[in-house]
This record gives structure tokens, C-alpha cells and sequence, in this order.
């Protein structure tokens, strides 16, 4: 059993599924989260959009200012990890389509 599926986590989650609204995010990730870990998450999710384009870490260091390592990690996760990057991506990119 994964590190990760713990009763507090999966409370998270079901409370994270909760939220119907832009502004209920808003306020909860505000609450629970610095600002910084925030911004951390969005960044490596936009890391992981241009690692899916082809663009290079330097390119996504200078518009970023991710480390190349952190940018590794996004890779890795990628490439070997359990689908999460991509299938986020994949419907973001539905999404976008629609509109």
C-alpha cells in the first residue's frame, strides 16, 4: 500500500471533490495551503503542459524559474508515473476545445 493512501488523505480528497467552485478553491487552498505551495503545484502542472509540447528545461527554467531538477521530477512522473499529469492535461485540453 502507497505512503499516500492514508485516512487523512483520502479525507482530503473527498474534501478537495467537494469544492463546486472556482472561488470555493480559492478559499479553501488558500486556507490549507501557503501561497507558495500553491504557486509550486500550478507551476509544475504548467511544466508539465510544455514538457508534453516538446519544450526544453532551459526554456521552462527561464519562463518558470523552476529548477532543472524539479523539472526532472515533473518528467519522471511523466513518463513512469501513474497518469495523473496526463490525464489532467488530456482533459484540460477537452476543455479547451469546447470553449
Amino acid at each position: 500500500m502507497s505512503k499516500l493512501h492514508t485516512k487523512e488523505v483520502e479525507e482530503l480528497f473527498d474534501a478537495i471533490l467537494s469544492l463546486k467552485t472556482k472561488d470555493e478553491c480559492y478559499k479553501f487552498f488558500g486556507d490549507a495551503c501557503t501561497i507558495k505551495e500553491v504557486l509550486e503545484i500550478a507551476q509544475r502542472l504548467k511544466a508539465a503542459k510544455m514538457l508534453r509540447k516538446g519544450v526544453n528545461y532551459s526554456e521552462i527554467t527561464r519562463e518558470t524559474g523552476m529548477s532543472t531538477a524539479t523539472i526532472s521530477r515533473v518528467n519522471r512522473c511523466l513518463e513512469y508515473g501513474d497518469g495523473g499529469y496526463s490525464m489532467i492535461l488530456d482533459r484540460l485540453a477537452k476543455k479547451g476545445e469546447k470553449k
